[in-house]
């Protein structure tokens, strides 16, 4: 593991409620991820991200750490080839803070190798500009 950090913060004018469903609903992640996130979100709970590609290619898969609904998601993440290596894995937690009728996201990913660090660097804040769109307009960016 390595103690290298990957932090983003947007703001969204939306509920906690349709930010934590667009986190958590396979259907609403096809939407603006282009992927789908699998589990039943419960704390030690196993969970997948699978591409919406065709194949259902599972790109990444970690555990459930922490999940409060419309506040807190903590999960480790790892690629399924790296999943034995415990070096490998790294931890992403999503805080959710309401501020009157818009609310901050922040995302916290760490215990980053630097490869891991240089294309989550470019995808989290592509992913998350998605959501942000979807969430405001309807439309998420197309990527």
């Amino acid at each position: 593991m390595s103690n290298k950090k990957f932090v983003y913060v947007t703001y969204i004018a939306t509920t906690a409620e349709k930010v934590w469903q667009a986190l958590i609903k396979g259907d609403l992640t096809r939407q603006w991820w282009k992927s789908e996130m699998v589990s039943d979100w419960k704390p030690g709970s196993g969970w997948e991200h699978i591409k919406d590609d065709g194949n259902r290619t599972v790109e990444h898969i970690g555990t459930v750490v922490e999940s409060i609904a419309n506040k807190r998601l903590v999960m480790t993440w790892v690629s399924p080839t790296n999943a034995i290596d415990k070096t490998k894995h790294s931890t992403v937690s999503i805080d959710i803070d309401t501020l009157g009728e818009k609310l901050r996201l922040t995302v916290t990913h760490e215990e980053l190798t630097p490869e891991v660090l240089k294309g989550i660097s470019f995808g989290w804040p592509l992913v998350l500009s998605s959501l942000k769109s979807f969430l405001e307009t309807g439309k998420p960016l197309d990527f």
